[in-house]
C-alpha cells in the first residue's frame, strides 16, 4: 500500500502508457475486444489499465489497486478497481482470447514502427541471414492450491504451462511475438499449430516479405499441424526429429565419406561415459516428414545428423556391436524455401 496523497508510486509508468497511447493500444482495443455486457464496456480502458499495472509490477487482480494508490490519480485518470478488471477478465472465452492475440500483434506492429525492434539481419550473420523464430514451452511454478490452470506436467512441478515464441536477428535481442497460458498439464504442442502461424504472420508483418524468416523447434513440435502452420506463414523450418525407425534407416543409408568433421570451440562433456569430446562429424541426406500421410501433408527436406565417435569404439567393433559411432544429437529436418547458400 503506498498512501502519500502527494507522490506517485510508479511515474515511469509516464512514458510507457505515452508509447502504448501512440501505438494505439486503446484504440485497438476498443476495436478488436468484445466481451458482452457490462462487464465488457469500455474495454480500451481496461485493457490499457491492465497493462500498466503489470508494466508497474501487479502480478495479481488485487495487485491492480497500485493504479490508485497515492498520487497516481493526478496523473491517470479513471483507473478501475480490481475488483471491476477482475469481472471483465472473467468474462473472457477463449475467442476473447483470440482477439486480444490480434491486439497485440497490431500493437506489436505500431511500437516497431516507432523503434527497430528486429533489426533487418545480414547476410553474413550468424543465422546467415534468416530472422529466427524461436518457439518453446516453459513451466510458471505457483504454489496457491486454488490457482486456476495450474496442474503437474512433464517437469513434475506444479504450475502454468506458457508457450512463447520470440523472434531475433545476429544483432538484436529475442522479441515475443506471440504467447499462450495454457493449462500445466498440458503436453508442449498444445495448440503450437496455432502459434507458429500467428507468430510467422506477424514475423512477416514486422520484417517485410523479403526477409527469409527461420521457425526452429526442438522434438516436442515435431508434427504436422506446427510445421505447416510456419510453411503456411512463409516461412522455414528447422525441427528436430524422433528418433523413429524411418529416421534410423535414413540415417543408416548414410555412406560413410559423406560424414564431414566438425572441431567444437569448446570440449563438450558426453554425459554417458563421462569423457570430454572436442570433435564430432555431420552429414546431410534428403528426407521425407510425414510420409504415412497424405501427399498434401509430406514435407520434403534435409535431416542433418551429427556423431560422435565411440571412446569405446574398438571394444564394441570386436563384441560385434555394429559400427563404431553413435549420434550425438537428435537429427533436424530442415525444409527452405530457397536455395542454400555455398558452403
Amino acid at each position: 500500500m503506498f498512501d502519500d496523497p502527494n507522490l506517485v508510486s510508479a511515474a515511469g509508468l509516464v512514458p510507457v502508457v505515452a508509447l502504448a497511447e501512440g501505438a494505439g493500444l486503446r484504440r485497438l482495443a476498443d476495436e478488436h475486444v468484445s466481451v458482452p455486457g457490462d462487464k465488457g464496456a469500455n474495454a480500451g480502458l481496461k485493457v490499457a489499465s491492465l497493462v500498466g499495472g503489470m508494466v508497474a509490477g501487479a502480478d495479481s487482480i488485487d495487485d491492480m489497486a497500485l493504479l490508485r494508490h497515492g498520487g497516481m490519480g493526478r496523473v491517470f485518470t479513471n483507473a478501475y478497481a480490481p475488483s471491476t478488471l477482475g469481472s471483465f477478465l472473467r468474462a473472457f472465452t477463449f475467442g476473447h482470447v483470440r482477439q486480444l492475440d490480434a491486439l497485440a500483434s497490431r500493437v506489436l506492429a505500431a511500437l516497431a514502427e516507432r523503434a527497430p525492434l528486429v533489426p533487418t539481419p545480414d547476410a553474413g550473420d550468424r543465422n546467415d541471414g534468416f530472422a529466427v523464430l524461436d518457439v518453446d514451452d516453459t513451466i510458471i511454478e505457483v504454489h496457491e492450491h486454488a490457482k486456476q490452470g495450474a496442474g503437474f506436467g512433464y517437469t513434475r512441478i506444479r504450475g502454468l504451462n506458457a508457450l512463447i515464441a520470440t523472434l531475433a536477428t545476429g544483432g538484436s535481442a529475442p522479441v515475443v511475438l506471440a504467447q499462450r497460458l495454457r493449462k500445466g498439464s498440458a503436453g508442449s504442442s498444445h495448440g503450437a499449430g496455432r502459434l507458429v502461424g500467428d507468430a510467422a504472420t506477424t514475423a512477416r508483418r514486422l520484417l517485410g516479405p523479403e526477409v527469409p524468416v527461420l521457425v526452429r523447434m526442438d522434438s516436442a513440435y515435431y508434427g504436422r499441424g506446427p510445421v505447416h502452420a510456419a510453411l503456411t506463414g512463409g516461412a522455414a523450418v528447422s525441427v528436430t526429429v524422433r528418433m523413429d525407425a524411418k529416421v534410423k534407416a535414413a540415417i543408416a543409408d548414410i555412406d560413410e565419406h559423406a560424414w564431414t568433421p566438425i572441431k567444437y570451440p569448446d570440449a563438450v562433456l558426453d554425459e554417458d561415459t563421462g569423457t570430454w569430446i572436442s570433435r564430432a562429424e555431420v552429414a546431410e541426406t534428403p528426407f521425407t516428414a510425414f510420409s504415412s500421410k497424405t501427399k498434401a501433408d509430406q514435407v520434403t527436406g534435409r535431416l542433418v545428423v551429427r556423431r560422435i565417435p565411440d571412446v569405446n569404439a574398438e571394444k564394441n567393433k570386436a563384441a560385434g556391436q555394429g559400427h563404431p559411432v553413435r549420434p550425438l544429437a537428435v537429427p533436424r529436418v530442415l525444409h527452405h524455401h530457397r536455395p542454400r547458400r555455398p558452403g
